[in-house]
C-alpha cells in the first residue's frame, strides 16, 4: 500500500496528465476553426447572445459558454484532487451545462407576464395619443415616454426603427414577432386592423383593452379555481413516495413480496401504471385555456 505523500503525488501526476492531455486536445481544436467543436461552439454562443439580447441585455455569450466550461473543468480538477462526493459532483456539473439555459427559460417567461400585463395600458395610452393626433407612427413616439418597462424598451426600439426608415406596419410587425405574445399580438392586429379599415381607431383601441382586461379577469378566476385541484395533483403525485418512504423506515422490507415475486411485480407495475394516468389524467383536467 503506498504512503500517503506517494499517493498524493500519483494523484497530482494523474491531474497534471489528465490537465495536459485536455490542454492539448483543446489547442488542436482551436487550431482548426473550421472543425465541428469550433462550428458547435459558435452556434451556442450566438444562441445564447441572442436569447439575452431578446430581452435587452446586452452580454457577450462567449463569456457565458467560458464560465460553464471552466465550472465544468474545475469540478473535475476538484474530483481527482480531493474525495468530492459523486452527487455533488454530478449535481456541479449539471447546474453548470443547463444553468443558463433555465435561467434564460425563466427570465423570458417573466418578463412575457409582464409585457402581457403592461398591453392593456399600452392600448390605452395609444388611444389617448391618437385622439390628439392622427398618424399612428406619432401616437407610438409620444407612447413611449409613459410605458414601464419592459414594454417600453420594445416600444423605444420600434420608434428607432421608424426613424431608420421602416413604417409603422412594420416596425409593429417587428415588435410582435420579436416579442412572441398573444395579447401583444391580438393588440397590434387591432391596430393594425384599425388603421386599415378605417373608422374610430382610438375607439377600437378602447374596446380592445377592455377585452382584454376582462379576459385577465377571467384568468384569474379560473387560476384561483383550480388552485385547489393542482395543490392535490401535486399530493397525488408525490405521496405514494412518501408512503413508500415512511414504511420502509418503520418496517425495513415491507415491500419486499412487491419486487421479489412475480404477481408483486404484476401488482407494481400495475399500480404504477394506473398512478400515472391518473395524473396524466388530472393535469388534463385542470388544463383550462381561456
Amino acid at each position: 500500500m503506498l504512503p500517503f505523500a506517494g499517493y498524493a503525488f500519483l494523484r497530482l501526476a494523474t491531474l497534471l496528465a489528465w490537465m495536459g492531455a485536455l490542454f492539448l486536445l483543446m489547442w488542436g481544436i482551436a487550431a482548426d476553426r473550421e472543425n465541428w467543436v469550433q462550428r458547435r461552439w459558435r452556434s451556442y454562443c450566438s444562441d445564447i447572445e441572442q436569447r439575452l439580447a431578446r430581452m435587452f441585455i446586452f452580454f457577450a455569450g462567449q463569456r457565458v459558454a467560458a464560465g460553464q466550461l471552466a465550472v465544468i473543468v474545475l469540478a473535475c480538477a476538484a474530483k481527482l484532487l480531493v474525495p468530492v462526493p459523486l452527487p455533488m459532483f454530478l449535481a456541479t456539473v449539471l447546474l453548470a451545462v443547463l444553468g443558463p439555459d433555465l435561467w434564460l427559460r425563466w427570465a423570458h417567461r417573466k418578463r412575457m407576464v409582464r409585457i402581457d400585463e403592461q398591453v392593456d395600458g399600452f392600448l390605452m395610452a395609444l388611444a389617448n395619443a391618437l385622439k390628439s393626433r392622427p398618424s399612428i407612427a406619432d401616437a407610438v413616439v409620444s407612447v413611449q415616454v409613459v410605458t414601464t418597462l419592459p414594454i417600453r424598451q420594445e416600444v423605444e426600439l420600434s420608434v428607432k426603427q421608424m426613424r431608420v426608415g421602416s413604417t409603422p406596419e412594420q416596425a409593429l410587425l417587428a415588435m410582435s414577432r420579436r416579442v412572441g405574445s398573444r395579447k401583444l399580438d391580438a393588440a397590434i392586429s387591432a391596430i393594425l386592423v384599425g388603421r386599415q379599415v378605417g373608422g374610430n381607431v382610438s375607439q377600437i383601441l378602447e374596446t380592445t383593452a377592455a377585452a382584454m382586461r376582462e379576459m385577465a379577469r377571467l384568468e384569474g378566476v379560473v387560476r384561483a379555481k383550480t388552485a385547489g385541484g393542482k395543490a392535490q395533483l401535486w399530493t397525488l403525485a408525490v405521496f405514494p413516495f412518501g408512503l413508500i418512504l415512511a414504511f420502509s423506515l418503520i418496517s425495513p422490507g415491507y415491500f419486499d413480496p412487491l419486487s421479489e415475486t412475480v404477481v408483486g411485480g404484476v401488482c407494481t407495475t400495475l399500480g404504477f401504471g394506473l398512478w400515472g394516468a391518473s395524473i396524466v389524467s388530472a393535469r388534463r383536467i385542470l388544463r383550462v385555456d381561456i
